[in-house]
Formats: structure tokens, C-alpha cells, sequence
């Protein structure tokens, strides 16, 4: 999994979510940095409230948290979604001794997790 530290400078680069079922994200800055959510039909669920973006969660009367905002939360991209984010410029994952490569185009980019040398080729694409 990516770290909190790479996610926020995703965001911070431009790169665009849009909350689905299966995606991962944290709320910072409320003592629940750790914690990471799923959003799924059952529990967590996206909903437009005056054209913003809520991420509600169901069944959690006992919470004070009943819903919040989109922008207040940290999206965790999954593999997938940021080799999509790499589009036409990835052309594969190598295993490494210490990890895992990305390589694209013009460059690589290494890390000791998949989804970690995934986040760090995206940043390097977004200028991030």
C-alpha cells in the first residue's frame, strides 16, 4: 500500500479520484491517520450533496462521524488505478532483490513495495 505521505502528494500533483466501490482512503487529522476505509455499498458510500462529492457511512450511528466531505479524506490508489494514471508511458514492473522497479518510457522508478514505485512514477509524470 502506498504511504499517507505519498497519497498526499498525489493530490497535491493533480491526480483526479473519483470515489468508487473498493477504493481505500483515510481521514487525516482526527487521530484516525492509521485507520483506512473502504468505500463499498454496504458502509461507506459516495453520494453528490449540492454538486460536492460526501462519502457517508452507513450503520454508524454509534460514530460521530456520519459523513464527510470528499476533499477531507486521502485517497490510497490501488496498483491498478495508478498504472492507470501512468497510461501510455508504463511499460512494466520488474521484481528487484530490494523491491520493485517501474519502468516507463523515458524512466524507472524503484521502491520496496509495487504500489510504492507505482505512486512515485505517477508523481514523477504529474511533476509532484
Amino acid at each position: 500500500m502506498i504511504t499517507v505521505e505519498q497519497a498526499r502528494r498525489l493530490r497535491k500533483a493533480g491526480a483526479l479520484w473519483v470515489p468508487g466501490a473498493g477504493d481505500r482512503f483515510v481521514v487525516p487529522d482526527r487521530e484516525m491517520d492509521d485507520d483506512v476505509f473502504v468505500v463499498s455499498d454496504m458502509t461507506v458510500e459516495v453520494h453528490d450533496y449540492h454538486g460536492d462529492k460526501v462519502i457517508g457511512f452507513n450503520g454508524t450511528t454509534e460514530w460521530a462521524l456520519d459523513s464527510i466531505e470528499q476533499r477531507e479524506v486521502i485517497w490510497l490508489p490501488r496498483e491498478d488505478q495508478l498504472r492507470n494514471l501512468l497510461g501510455t508511458h508504463f511499460r512494466r514492473l520488474e521484481a528487484t532483490p530490494d523491491g520493485y522497479t517501474v519502468v516507463l518510457t523515458d524512466t524507472t522508478h524503484a521502491a520496496q513495495d509495487a504500489e510504492q514505485a507505482y505512486a512515485e512514477a505517477v508523481l514523477a509524470l504529474l511533476g509532484g
